[in-house]
């Protein structure tokens, strides 16, 4: 097929409207098959906002002959997943430790594979989490093995569902089709920032696990890995633990994926207790911060504020005299959700519903750590993290309660003592404070410096009434586990994959991080086999 892009059209219009531009200018009589692969809204100039399109289609023979005249024109090829099978495999079955994004995918590709992997997951399944979930936004009563950390489809499932990544690996098309198959929307095929929402991911989630099962996996819920076993550093077997009985059984398994997610922080002190190879690596913290997204699509789309899809934004500044700040997963018409999965200590997210049809938008606001700014020990960075989210606690009230500040009075370092017309959207509660007293100086003093910087470039970002609440502190994993050519980690057959190991920043790196540990380990079964 052919791709032409940068086809621009005004905001209200209809595909045929796109199709009458590439056949005007290809001086084509119709288009019958086409598809579209790429739809975004140019912005830059607020009074001529346009949709921009990128389509590929079929053509005449001669087309494709002097496909390099034509602006914006290319020949483009298909890409198909090169899935491989193991047949009649009699060996160990495989197993994926978590069900996040990244342990998702590789127990799906594993069981399109043949291997009837075993998945495990601490966390109950994704409707019973459902429960567990809305009892603490409700109420506040924290549970602790299920939660918006721990359950079926990890994290990311309490969150947009954002679907944008920086990486352009070819495995990017397999996630995205798997998706629209389990009941995703097929827009996420071609629109420019695809997002699921949180309702519609506990669809999705659920219907992969579905195919999983059919194909012959299998999913052991409320089931905790605690410890492995290895043989002059080859993995023979993973012990685990019944969370509802409190049985402990052996797995014996000779590839096993770590997929175990940013917040497993007891998982960690079980691999560096038992030597694995692990290193810090930089992460970030900060805060959430809240605007009224109408104001946010005024800033950006100007006088067609009311005529586009909820407005997002994507900033970042460097301060002379501190270090960068950053806006991390922007939920247009989202909450800000209580986070945590440790008692006594507090953590915010944002979250978005598919409609994104809430008052406010909220966005992480977020500086980075730096392994040099911490302890030796591997785990410091984990540990600084567990610190601001007891003062974080302590400074709503103990009571999961969050606190919350005028963005003017923390810029001016001054305990709010009013909120204005952007009301909190944390369900539990708030507490009016100074987050400069939560966080470092070298937090502080970045945040400081950089909103105002934010305000110049979107009018608005600090006003008199954005609000921040805190603390936003599991943007990413504070460590690395480390792994060689093969993937495996310092013992062979342990594999570390996505967020939580280090090796992803979101839900698509996950997912195709997972994908890739998963292929890893079929080329392991294929070798073994001699096939």
């Amino acid at each position: 097929m052919l791709r032409m892009t940068n086809i621009k059209v005004n905001i209200e219009h209809n595909i045929d409207d796109v199709l009458f531009q590439i056949k005007k200018f290809l001086n084509l009589k119709d288009i019958e098959k086409y598809r579209i692969t790429g739809r975004a809204i140019d912005a830059r100039n607020k009074n001529a906002i346009k949709y921009v399109y990128s389509i590929d289609f079929e053509a005449p023979k001669h087309i494709y002959d002097n496909v390099e005249e034509y602006k914006n024109l290319q020949v483009v090829e298909e890409y198909v997943y090169p899935q491989k099978y193991v047949n009649d495999y009699k060996g160990l079955r495989p197993v994926v430790i978590g069900t996040g994004p990244a342990g998702m995918f590789a127990g799906l590709i594993l069981a399109i594979a043949g291997l009837r992997p075993i998945i495990l997951e601490r966390g109950k399944a994704v409707k019973e989490r459902v429960d567990d979930v809305y009892n603490f936004f409700n109420n506040g009563t924290l549970n602790e093995e299920s939660n918006v950390q721990y359950g079926e489809g990890g994290a990311g499932t309490f969150s947009d569902g954002k679907l944008t990544t920086n990486t352009h690996n070819i495995r990017i098309k397999k996630v995205i089709e798997e998706l629209i198959d389990s009941g995703a929307n097929k827009e996420i095929e071609y629109i420019s920032k695809p997002h699921l929402g949180t309702d519609e991911l506990i669809k999705i989630v659920e219907n992969i696990r579905k195919k999983v099962i059919k194909l012959g996996g299998e999913y052991l819920f409320e089931t905790k890995f605690i410890d492995f076993e290895e043989e002059n550093n080859i993995l023979k077997s993973i012990l685990v633990e019944n969370l509802k009985t409190k049985e402990k059984y052996t797995i014996e398994t000779d590839n096993a994926i770590l997929a175990i997610g940013h917040s497993a922080r007891d998982t960690f002190e079980m691999l560096y207790n038992n030597k694995l190879d692990i290193s810090k690596k930089p992460f970030s913290v900060g805060v959430r911060i809240e605007h009224k997204q109408e104001m946010i699509n005024k800033s950006q789309y100007g006088k067609y504020f009311d005529k586009l899809p909820p407005a997002e934004y994507k900033l970042h500044v460097r301060n002379e005299n501190s270090r960068g700040v950053y806006t991390f997963c922007m939920c247009p018409g989202g909450v800000v959700v209580p986070s945590s999965s440790e008692k006594n200590r507090l953590v915010v997210n944002g979250m978005s519903y598919s409609k994104r049809d809430l008052e406010n938008a909220n966005s992480a606001l977020l500086v980075n750590v730096m392994p040099e700014d911490l302890g030796e020990h591997v785990l410091s960075g984990m540990y600084f993290q567990r610190e601001l989210e007891e003062k974080a606690f302590i400074m709503g009230g103990s009571n999961y309660k969050a606190p919350v500040q005028l963005v003017v009075d923390f810029i001016n370092n001054r305990k709010s003592t009013r909120i204005g017309n952007v009301k909190p959207s944390y369900s539990i509660g708030y507490t009016l404070s100074n987050m400069n007293e939560l966080f470092p100086d070298f937090i502080s003093q970045a945040l400081r410096d950089g909103l105002p910087k934010f305000d110049n470039k979107l009018k608005g970002f600090a006003s008199k009434d954005a609000i921040i609440t805190g603390v936003e502190s599991r943007s990413s994993s504070p460590i690395r586990i480390n792994r060689d050519d093969d993937l495996n980690s310092s013992v062979k057959g342990l594999i570390p994959s996505g967020e939580g190991a280090g090796y992803a920043g979101g839900i698509m790196s996950a997912a195709v991080d997972g994908i890739r540990c998963a292929e890893q380990v079929i080329e392991n079964i294929l070798n073994l086999k001699g096939e």
